[in-house]
């Protein structure tokens, strides 16, 4: 994730901008507008992404829902734990005073975090569309403990996937002292050189494009595919209104969508070397969105699995279990397909 890579003044000096990635946040107030809502988003990222974890590791069972569940809570809270550093960096004039191998490691991570949110959100609804249209092979072949394989295996290829931050992600001082926190695609301290002007250019672009096609393209096509046809069994029993996985689903998508498309927008934007003013909102509306994404995406899983005003009726644990348990899903999958497993 880039979000980070060093934002100045106009007037402080730098390296040959080239494809130095430098996101350029003109005013004092525009900081404080990116840094604000990342501070907002760890102290109640940390509250209730923890409650959630300490609720589905510790009081409810191990069924392959609740894991994926959990193991998605896991990487919004990863990701939480980096807001401080990057909010306190923007308003320090984009100033890194973590050193060099933190600014690895941070990017790295809040990489990971990224990565494994998006896979997971594509292998529950990946779980659903296998449950519903296949509930044979998954009454047979779906448990617990190949689940586990499964996100053994997402946790794995996120962070090969993240390995380039550790590679790329470096420190830079500038001649007033500020020190940044960016990438290098070339591993080389030669800015000037048109060679290696060149060759970040064209690493850059890689990254870009296999992070896009990776990190969001695919899995919403996924996603998308999986709603759909899940979609169609349930119309086709008339069961639309009163599924509350599809609802869930359905919250799952369209966050997706709306949180991270202007991310990848971004990062386009930063290829470019655009710097006007969409670049600026962009910035903005990417923090604004990611942030909420981080934090309130878990929230909008249990309003939307049950009937707002019964939230404030019911304790945390009755939710979750309302929501992210597998008997109720279940048992309207075994109705929907009574037949076939007869």
């Amino acid at each position: 994730m880039e979000l980070m890579d060093s934002l100045r003044h106009p007037g402080n000096a730098s390296p040959p901008v080239g494809n130095s990635t430098l996101l350029l946040v003109p005013a004092a107030a525009n900081s404080l507008v990116v840094a604000m809502p990342l501070f907002a988003a760890f102290i109640v990222g940390i509250t209730t992404n923890g409650l959630y974890l300490w609720v589905l590791h510790f009081k409810m069972k191990k069924t392959v829902n609740a894991l994926l569940f959990f193991h998605l809570i896991l990487s919004y809270f990863i990701s939480t734990l980096i807001f401080p550093f990057m909010a306190t960096s923007y308003l320090q004039d984009n100033h890194w005073n973590f050193g060099t191998a933190l600014c690895k490691v941070f990017h790295c991570t809040l990489s990971l975090g990224t990565y494994t949110s998006v896979f997971f959100l594509s292998a529950i609804s990946l779980d659903r569309y296998l449950l519903t249209l296949h509930p044979v092979w998954s009454h047979q072949h779906r448990t617990p403990r190949r689940a586990s394989s499964i996100i053994l295996g997402v946790w794995i290829f996120a962070a090969l996937l993240s390995i380039p931050f550790l590679l790329f992600r470096e420190t830079h001082s500038t001649p007033n002292g500020t020190v940044i926190c960016r990438n290098n695609y070339a591993v080389s301290p030669n800015w000037e050189s048109e060679e290696m002007r060149a060759l970040r250019t064209r690493v850059h672009v890689v990254c870009f494009t296999s992070r896009f096609l990776v990190g969001f393209l695919l899995p919403f096509c996924i996603i998308t595919v999986c709603y759909w046809r899940v979609a169609l069994k349930l119309k086709e029993k008339g069961l639309v209104k009163s599924s509350k996985p599809f609802k869930v689903m359905m919250t799952a998508i369209v966050s997706f969508f709306v949180c991270w498309l202007p991310y990848h927008i971004l990062q386009g934007l930063i290829l470019t070397q655009d710097r006007s003013v969409y670049f600026q909102f962009a910035l903005i509306l990417t923090v604004m969105t990611t942030s909420f994404n981080t934090v309130f995406s878990p929230t909008l899983y249990l309003f939307i699995g049950e009937n707002f005003k019964k939230v404030f009726r019911k304790s945390i644990l009755a939710l979750f279990e309302s929501t992210f348990s597998e008997d109720s899903f279940s048992e309207r999958t075994q109705n929907l397909n009574s037949e076939t497993i007869i």
